[in-house]
């Protein structure tokens, strides 16, 4: 019971703390509200505890195993966040014709984008190394993981995509929405930073 409490503990801490997952829902929130967001949050609540089981049963062994894939990793990371960041920069504002640019990460996108996200394998591999003690039932071990992280990724994705729409209210003209949004793009590309040291 301690264990699943501090496993708890844990998914909570590491859900509800700023990240590239939770910068995006914040952005995507204040741009276009909380229903078209669905797809977002729900690729990040159902893929981020699959890769936490595709890291339990295996795959985090492989970058022990060869850590130049961690770099490799690390760095096409830090380039698809700069992607997503001028994507995200030029987001939300109307063309000439009234639409808003661009457009919510869709399902697939989100939940694929968990592979490339630093914090999201910090928190994978550090629950694995945390609560699968050597010796553990490793798959037991592992599908309680993923289903503590699914519980509480779904919670948290609905307060920072909430957490924009409650932004939303202030951005009330082209200008302050791109100030916004650059700003939280360069926020999302300074949080990367040190992962790449």
């Amino acid at each position: 019971m301690e264990t699943l409490v501090a496993m708890f503990g844990f998914a909570l801490i590491t859900a509800f703390t700023p990240g590239p997952n939770n910068t995006m829902l914040m952005i995507s929130g204040a741009n276009w509200g909380l229903r078209p967001s669905i797809p977002h949050m729900l690729g990040i609540s159902i893929g981020f505890p699959l890769m936490v089981f595709a890291v339990g049963i295996g795959l985090g062994g492989v970058f022990v195993t060869y850590p130049i894939l961690h770099d490799v990793l690390k760095y096409l990371a830090f380039a698809y966040l700069l992607y997503l960041a001028w994507g995200l920069a030029r987001a939300g504002r109307h063309d000439a014709s009234g639409e808003r640019v661009g457009k919510p990460m869709s399902f697939v996108a989100a939940a694929l984008f968990q592979w490339v996200n630093p914090k999201a394998w910090m928190m994978a591999v550090g629950a694995m190394a945390l609560y699968v003690p050597a010796g553990a039932d490793v798959l037991r071990a592992t599908l309680l993981l993923v289903v503590v992280f699914a519980i509480t990724a779904l919670p948290s994705t609905i307060v920072w995509c909430l957490f924009g729409t409650g932004i939303a209210r202030f951005l009330d003209s082209d200008r302050r929405v791109s100030v916004f949004n650059a700003a939280m793009a360069i926020l999302l590309v300074v949080s990367m930073v040190p992962t790449l040291v």
